[in-house]
């Protein structure tokens, strides 16, 4: 296991369509450690592979409440909401857009089809903080960002404080 890049915001990467995922083998297991031990050590709650260079449809995510007790994350292969049912607004952040918090309009209630890491068919239904976790890990996978559901206003300032902070750290490059 190994500790990847994390991407952030405006890393093309980030808004690339991934790729559904058709080899389930060592690799792939590999990665899906990578990416934990990646999510833990910085420390989140969810991974996206696009965020670590990875255009593939694949996340991890671990909601649990003491994680100090162990390290108990949800590997998900080529997740899809499948059905969805009222609102929650919920405070989210983003380890690819870093020093922003903002409240999102998510569902409350989803159903997502996946597949594990042998490639058997499984789906979930979830809600609350758990579905706001999925919608913001699987927008990954669509080349979305959490500020794309923020208001204009809010988006813009946050990208004229990135390009300022791009312009006075020539060394801090994006890459292609």
């Amino acid at each position: 296991m190994s500790i990847r890049k994390i991407y952030q915001y405006p890393e093309p990467v980030l808004r690339q369509e991934t790729r559904p995922i058709e080899q389930f083998d060592d690799e792939l297991k590999k990665l899906v450690e990578d990416m934990a031990e990646t999510m833990y050590d910085a420390p989140g709650i969810g991974l996206a592979a696009p965020q670590i260079g990875e255009s593939r449809k694949l996340i991890v995510v671990d909601i649990s409440q003491d994680r100090e007790e162990g390290q108990e994350y949800m590997a998900m292969v080529n997740p899809e909401i499948i059905a969805h049912e009222g609102h929650q607004l919920d405070e989210e952040g983003c380890l690819s857009v870093p020093e922003l918090t903002s409240k999102v309009k998510r569902f409350k209630k989803i159903t997502v089809a996946y597949q594990d890491l042998e490639g058997n068919k499984l789906e979930v239904e979830t809600e609350d903080r758990f579905a706001v976790v999925l919608q913001h890990e699987i927008d990954h996978l669509n080349g979305i960002l959490f500020i794309d559901h923020l208001s204009t206003l809010k988006r813009n300032l946050y990208k004229k404080k990135v390009k300022k902070w791009l312009a006075d750290n020539p060394k801090a490059k994006v890459t292609a």
